[in-house]
């Protein structure tokens, strides 16, 4: 219990250091757009439909992961949880290295699917930023091995999880119409 309990500690200012970090990055990131700077770039417009699929592929992982671990298979689980992260930290990047490269497409949306876009898209960015230091803290507790308590954050997590990954398609689709040829 000491050991486990020393490798929470040791993650902790990591966790709130990243749970900080990231946000913030991503959206000073965002508002940096390498073109207008003057830098000869190509916009980065094949990504969009990359990072979508990315977030599917993430939400499938999801729930395998859980029905592995239902089943028993923690090393399955494992593995396919940390397949996960691997998948969210490559939408990030692919993410801010379109928005870095291209214009913002706004949603040409009318009527009521205007007010949908803008709640899904509100709920998922808001829960974007929230789900880091949960995705960590939940990672960690199993790392140290305190199973009872990953599985406890664990049932926050994942719905969250999954509504993120899961909204970054829906998103994708809605506002993909309107990206320029």
């Amino acid at each position: 219990m000491e050991n486990n309990t020393t490798i929470e500690t040791k993650y902790n200012k990591l966790i709130i250091a990243l749970s900080i970090i990231i946000p913030v990055a991503v959206a000073v990131l965002f508002g940096v757009n390498l073109r207008k700077m003057g830098f000869n770039v190509q916009p980065l417009t094949f990504l969009p439909p990359i990072y979508a699929a990315i977030n599917g592929i993430t939400a499938i992982l999801l729930i395998t992961a859980v029905m592995a671990i239902k089943n028993g298979n923690r090393k399955v689980h494992e593995r396919l949880m940390k397949l996960a992260i691997l998948c969210s930290v490559l939408f990030l990047v692919m993410y801010v290295a379109y928005h870095m490269t291209s214009d913002s497409t706004p949603f040409g949306g009318e009527g009521i699917v205007r007010y949908v876009y803008f709640f899904i898209l509100i709920t998922h960015i808001v829960l974007s930023i929230a789900i880091i230091p949960l995705v960590l803290i939940t990672y960690v507790k199993a790392l140290a091995e305190r199973f009872d308590k990953h599985k406890k954050i664990a049932k926050i997590t994942f719905p969250i999880w999954l509504y993120v990954a899961v909204t970054g398609v829906v998103v994708y689709l809605m506002i993909s119409p309107y990206y320029a040829n």
